[in-house]
């Protein structure tokens, strides 16, 4: 399937979540859908759907699953925008969540969204095992070791300069987890071995790494409008980002070699892999 019909698949999905009108909590529900169907590349659920695949599993039935980690994501961006957060007025072209809907609605959207995540994959029509666990991978990716103390940890280390492995260990909570976590989730509702969760998870590894310093360059290089937010915010706030690190040039390398790594791999757990080496090859030239 290519990355197009994958993305109609998703949206089509997703479009059928929320709809709330005639409750007194309607309002919630549309914040919720405002950010959920606001667009983007919806990189993490086909990740779930193509690992399922290639995986032997049954991709349709892992559709809630992918669904639901756009959910999750989805949440993430929410309550990143926040004013006590990085304070962000767009996002994918859009005002963000609280400035439609104000900080309470917004940040109680996050908080729905991410409780519905793990609803939408205990309903789904996987085994139970399945089920299971492709929420425990999803609890590890949002919780403590996750989004949430990677983002505690980007917060409480502003204002001082960062080694690499710092800035390693604050991606790896705050990008790379739910990216491994996409790619295990897909494995796990296929049922797959335990040597495919580790290939998959060390692709998402060096593709979320590449990921995040592609996005620190994309800050000094797009332009907002094909960013679909503000550039240059990082270095207003005094963020560490590796484009701060290590400039342009050497972050070009970095994402390059860790692009072939990622790609390397898949060759140890999966033989139809051309989907998923296209795909980090888009992710390290992507302008947006």
């Amino acid at each position: 399937m290519s990355a197009d019909a994958y993305k109609e698949k998703i949206d089509a999905a997703l479009e059928t979540y929320f709809h709330a009108e005639s409750f007194p909590f309607a309002e919630l529900a549309e914040a919720m859908r405002y950010s959920l169907l606001a667009g983007g590349k919806r990189i993490r659920p086909m990740l779930v759907l193509e690992f399922c695949r290639v995986a032997g599993g049954d991709v349709d039935a892992a559709l809630p699953v992918a669904c639901a980690v756009e959910m999750l994501h989805t949440y993430s961006l929410i309550h990143d925008d926040l004013p006590c957060m990085d304070n962000d007025d767009l996002r994918r072209g859009r005002p963000t969540n609280h400035k439609v809907y104000g900080e309470c609605t917004a940040t109680l959207a996050g908080d729905c969204l991410q409780a519905e995540a793990f609803g939408t994959i205990l309903r789904s029509s996987l085994p139970a095992e399945r089920k299971a666990a492709c929420a425990e991978i999803l609890a590890g990716a949002a919780g403590l070791d996750g989004i949430c103390g990677g983002q505690y940890m980007d917060m409480a280390w502003e204002g001082r300069t960062l080694s690499q492995d710092e800035l390693n260990d604050i991606n790896n909570r705050k990008t790379s987890a739910l990216l491994i976590a996409a790619c295990q989730m897909g494995v796990a509702a296929a049922g797959g071995s335990e040597a495919m969760l580790d290939c998959a998870a060390r692709y998402a590894a060096a593709v979320g790494l590449a990921f995040q310093i592609r996005d620190d360059m994309l800050d000094v290089l797009s332009t907002e409008q094909e960013l679909g937010k503000p550039i240059g915010s990082d270095a207003q706030e005094q963020k560490n980002t590796f484009m701060a690190l290590y400039g342009e040039e050497r972050c070009a390398a970095m994402v390059k070699k860790l692009t072939a790594a990622a790609k390397e791999a898949l060759n140890e757990g999966f033989t139809d892999t051309a989907f998923l080496c296209a795909l980090a090859d888009s992710m390290a030239i992507r302008r947006n």
